[in-house]
């Protein structure tokens, strides 16, 4: 009776108690937000809390058996070790939700809020892990035969630790490569990077893994050492633009002052291009082709890509539209084999005799840059004219 009527008492104080929580986090949560949090986070840990202690300190003041009443003890004693974990893990849930709440990630510059992201949800996860190990060793140190084996490894904690590091020497270098890349700000959640070949978004970095949402929908998992021992280019370090070219190979008849003009009124018509540069150049012209580059800027990676394809398309249609004679070709030169070699011998008998002058030879002036290289002084003959020694 006295072990019944101690239970009731102790309960009804835990409500008492739950309740006066519940009443001062709905007052607070009228101004602010992190009570709602606190309460939707942390009630189920903080009544259960309230719960194992209450049957404990009744257990310990009025349980009549003495065996029963040790065996209870223990067991409400990991009870309250593992909701006193399990509380202390919503808080700090509670704490970065309220922190990842004030910055958003949904807007054009996150910069700073996928940092801080990032580094909440490793800082997170590492916390509730710590507090997990905690928590179970606690619970073994309430067993006497626990004690005595800890003591004993605490003994040998030398060699138990090197035989540990040994063990587990990969597992730790991904959990120190994933701070490692967190706290220097490498790599962050939502950054767009290309690793490994694959181009992709990174939806998570964990303690050993980072996970890359690629463009087709396939995911990636890769080592965080991966990032700290090989290259890898991140298209959002510092912000979000991008340029990128579009390459087209053309006959010798192209204009590229009317593509250039085609150019502008294609861009001027989108609203992938974010008007900060549209350029169009003829970089090379050898082998029968003319190459002709085109820039052009977008916001992000996936509206470059776009417009990239729009722009190529865009082209491609006007060339075949308007400049047909602009479309690569392959000119074959088709001629009678005696009339070649004739012609071929005509040319051999009045060749003039090739000259010898080059870049660096067969002139004074050759000779003088050809020195730069050689640190040789260039030889003049006398007898040269003035205007070949000078």
């Amino acid at each position: 009776m006295e072990f019944g009527i101690a239970v009731l008492v102790g309960l009804a104080v835990a409500a008492v108690i739950a309740v006066v929580a519940h009443i001062a986090l709905r007052i607070a949560a009228r101004r602010q937000r992190w009570p709602e949090v606190l309460g939707r986070r942390s009630r189920t840990p903080f009544r259960s809390l309230l719960v194992a202690i209450v049957l404990w300190a009744a257990v310990q003041t009025a349980f009549p058996d003495e065996l029963w009443r040790s065996v209870l003890g223990q067991i409400l004693t990991i009870a309250i070790i593992a909701a006193s974990a399990w509380l202390l893990a919503s808080l700090v849930l509670v704490v970065t939700d309220v922190a990842l709440g004030r910055y958003r990630i949904d807007v054009p510059d996150n910069r700073v809020a996928r940092r801080i992201r990032t580094q909440m949800l490793i800082v997170r996860r590492l916390a509730v892990a710590i507090i997990i190990v905690i928590g179970i060793g606690a619970v073994l140190l309430t067993f006497d035969s626990v004690r005595a084996v800890g003591a004993s490894v605490l003994a040998s904690a030398g060699i138990a630790s090197v035989v540990a590091g040994l063990a587990a020497q990969s597992v730790l270098a991904n959990v120190f490569a994933g701070l490692q890349i967190v706290f220097s700000d490498a790599l962050r959640v939502d950054d767009v990077v290309v690793a490994d070949g694959e181009w992709g978004r990174v939806g998570e970095i964990t303690l050993s893994y980072v996970v890359l949402d690629l463009w087709d929908d396939r995911r990636l998992v890769l080592p965080c050492t991966y990032f700290t021992t090989t290259p890898f280019e991140n298209w959002t370090r510092r912000g979000s633009e991008l340029l990128g070219a579009v390459e087209m190979d053309l006959d010798w008849n192209v204009s590229p002052t009317a593509m250039r003009a085609h150019l502008r009124d294609v861009l001027e018509q989108t609203d992938l291009w974010d008007r900060r540069t549209s350029v169009l150049q003829v970089t090379d012209a050898v082998a029968g082709y003319v190459r002709v580059r085109i820039l052009v800027t977008a916001k992000d990676a996936p509206t470059l890509f776009d417009l990239r394809c729009l722009v190529r398309e865009a082209m491609v249609m006007w060339v075949q539209r308007t400049m047909p004679q602009a479309v690569p070709v392959q000119r074959v030169i088709m001629t009678d084999a005696a009339t070649s070699g004739s012609g071929d011998d005509h040319r051999t008998t009045h060749d003039p005799t090739p000259t010898n002058d080059g870049l660096f030879t067969g002139s004074a002036e050759a000779e003088r840059r050809a020195s730069t290289f050689t640190n040789a002084i260039p030889v003049v003959t006398v007898g040269e004219p003035p205007e070949r020694r000078n």
